[in-house]
């Protein structure tokens, strides 16, 4: 590492210290720490709840798919895009959870079920998350100490310490100090921040690995493949385990049905400034993904070149020897990428890379920090006090339980010991809980027959089934027939199907779901200064009406969904011509490697530049109105997540009548 590299790597430290400084100031309320007073913007919301993906331990997790599947899985992954797509437009699940005015999705489920099924399901989802994020830190900090060339152990005395053990440690306090300083508020301003310049730095990273490496050097490796794993033919890949058509077909599922259930950043689903403003955070979220995707897929494959390719063979042979070292087995696989990385990468260029990784990993560590620390309070303490919180009481023992899951985090990461692959893991622990909670929103949200009694049975079904499946998995290995993928899979089939039987046999009166979405005679029931949204009752037929496009959509709006649904059926196109062609007459290697020339890396790159200057400019107005509006907003304390008799405690109890609490307990950080 040069001292450049080591200046651009302190960037995310000073950026996010100084932001925590600024923004506690306008911390005012639980909404606001919980919700970031509910008046985030589309590009607010799209570009930071983004950056919780460009963590180092999500490098890591794409490295290990590429590293084994390459181009194929990109190819077998558009079957389903028009399907996620639509769901996005739709604002399928997420424009009526932001109608309910939910914090979190277990208050959803008091509002719709019960307070018993709110704590079970609270305390469930905490623990899955918990679990989910044990070993994020801990990958993370030893990504960056193979990556920037640590030693793996130091000396204290008579004790031998591992080195990502001090540095996981420091991680995790910067995210804990970022949640706490303004809750939501500091996170969504910081993580914008630092998807901007990541955006920026990408093309730079871009630039440089084009300079390094050439096509025919990329092609020469990846064509050199045994029959069966190719890695840019997806007709000669069915030998690749875990990671094939099967995976993709099963993981497209399970991510419709469980769309919004995984509470992993649970925050940014309540925190814009209306309903429509959150869909459309979600479909600008899908923009920029297709532009982040061309710097990992590009660094994935010019590291395979690098070690693979004859005329890097001297240099390699460092980062092989490096390898070697490594004694867990799970752990090498994991980190051959990120080594491979750290000896091409030229100087400068490696220190916007750490900057980026290390960007990634305050965002995503604070953000699961504030989430599961959110939830445990929100959905177990909140409905277990027979007295209430006062608004001080209820803001420290947030921070108390956002403490708590980094401690917890800390130790589980010194202590597990991981035996697959990470996004394995990660599907098997998530679908503990979306297994199950997935029928109960979806028929919490959208019928009206949907039961208690039918969602216990499906929570219960879903957690016990994967829970199950890990434990096998930690005993059986490799032995045990079933992957994390084929677990998640077929759990969330029978937790659906059980939850539809017991509902249709349990079901005695319909819900209210005006009064659940407020709609109808309930819409003016609130008054918290939130934006409305204006919908049309009558319809009038449109094609861009079947894929969700109503009233609401602004003319630009229409244009940017509209114009994410048009390229995705392009590609979906593309993929069933070339199955169709292919079928009929095979294409050769260099067929598959020139498409991969264009689709897989050219158009990426040009996406990049695309999406780096438009989010730019859009994150930038979108936090300068944040502030204006938490400078002008009007304060509920009654707003905290409390839930009486299926209705928020605001909407129940009008604020003007409790002046005497509001303002004994006025907030300070």
């Amino acid at each position: 590492m040069h001292f450049l590299d080591w200046a651009l790597l302190l960037l995310p430290v000073v950026l996010v210290v100084g932001i925590g400084i600024y923004t506690q100031r306008y911390l005012k309320s639980v909404a606001d720490f919980m919700s970031g007073g509910r008046l985030a913007g589309p590009y607010l919301l799209a570009v930071a709840r983004g950056e919780m993906q460009a963590g180092a331990v999500v490098f890591v997790a794409l490295f290990e798919v590429i590293s084994r599947a390459g181009f194929t899985l990109v190819w077998w992954g558009w079957i389903g895009v028009p399907i996620t797509i639509v769901v996005a437009i739709s604002g399928f699940i997420i424009y009526r959870y932001r109608e309910t005015r939910a914090m979190t999705l277990a208050q959803f489920f008091e509002l719709r079920y019960s307070k018993r099924f709110r704590i079970f399901a609270g305390a469930l989802g905490f623990l899955a998350g918990i679990m989910n994020f044990g070993i994020i830190p801990a990958v993370g900090s030893r990504c960056m100490i193979y990556f920037l060339g640590l030693p793996t152990t130091f000396t204290v005395g008579a004790f031998t310490i591992p080195t990502y053990v001090p540095l996981m440690a420091f991680f995790l306090s910067v995210a804990v100090f970022l949640t706490l300083s303004g809750g939501l508020i500091t996170m969504m301003v910081t993580d914008c921040i630092e998807g901007i310049l990541s955006q920026i730095f990408y093309l730079i990273i871009i630039v440089a690995l084009l300079m390094i490496f050439s096509w025919s050097q990329i092609n020469d490796v990846l064509v050199n493949r045994p029959a069966g794993q190719s890695m840019v033919n997806p007709f000669d890949s069915g030998s690749i385990k875990d990671f094939n058509l099967w995976y993709v077909l099963m993981t497209a599922f399970v991510g419709v049905y469980g769309t919004m259930a995984w509470q992993n950043a649970s925050a940014y689903n309540s925190a814009a400034i209306s309903p429509h403003a959150s869909v459309m955070g979600g479909i600008l979220g899908r923009w920029r993904e297709f532009g982040k995707v061309a710097v990992v897929t590009l660094l994935g494959i010019c590291a395979i070149t690098f070690l693979q390719h004859p005329d890097f063979t001297q240099q390699s042979a460092v980062v092989h020897q490096e390898m070697q070292s490594i004694a867990d087995p799970q752990i090498q696989k994991q980190m051959e990428v990120p080594i491979a990385i750290s000896h091409f990468l030229p100087v400068g260029i490696k220190g916007l890379l750490c900057a980026i990784l290390i960007m990634g990993i305050f965002g995503g560590d604070s953000t699961h920090l504030h989430s599961w620390g959110g939830i445990f309070v929100q959905d177990v303490l909140v409905p277990l006090r027979r007295k209430p919180f006062t608004p001080k009481e209820h803001i420290k023992a947030l921070r108390l339980a956002i403490v708590g899951v980094a401690l917890f985090a800390f130790v589980f990461g010194m202590l597990f010991q991981q035996t697959e692959y990470i996004t394995m893991w990660w599907q098997a622990t998530t679908a503990i809980y979306v297994g199950g909670a997935g029928a109960a929103i979806i028929g919490g949200l959208y019928w009206k027959k949907g039961t208690t009694a039918g969602a216990w049975t499906a929570l219960l079904t879903g957690s016990l089934l994967c829970l199950g499946g890990i434990l096998a998995r930690q005993v059986w290995r490799e032995d045990f027939p079933l992957n994390g993928t084929q677990i998640s899979f077929s759990a969330t089939l029978l937790s659906l199907f059980l939850y539809v039987v017991v509902s249709l046999l349990t079901c005695r009166e319909d819900h209210n779901m005006e009064r659940l979405l407020h709609r109808g005679k309930y819409a003016d029931a609130v008054d918290s200064g939130e934006a409305k949204t204006v919908v049309v009752a009558a319809k009038k037929f449109s094609w861009s009406g079947l894929i969700g496009i109503d009233e609401n959509f602004s003319r630009s709006d229409r244009w940017i969904a509209g114009g994410l649904f048009g390229w995705s059926l392009f590609w979906f196109g593309v993929m069933l011509v070339g199955t169709a062609w292919n079928l009929l007459a095979p294409w050769p290697n260099a067929v598959w490697s020139s498409y991969w020339h264009i689709a897989g890396v050219g158009v990426p790159i040009l996406m990049c530049a695309v999406t780096g200057i438009w989010f730019t400019w859009g994150g930038l107005l979108d936090i300068r109105q944040l502030f204006r509006s938490l400078h002008s907003q009007k304060i509920n304390h009654l707003d905290d997540g409390t839930v009486v008799g299926h209705q928020n405690l605001d909407e129940r109890v009008h604020p003007e009548s409790h002046q005497s609490r509001v303002a004994a307990d006025q907030v300070t950080p």
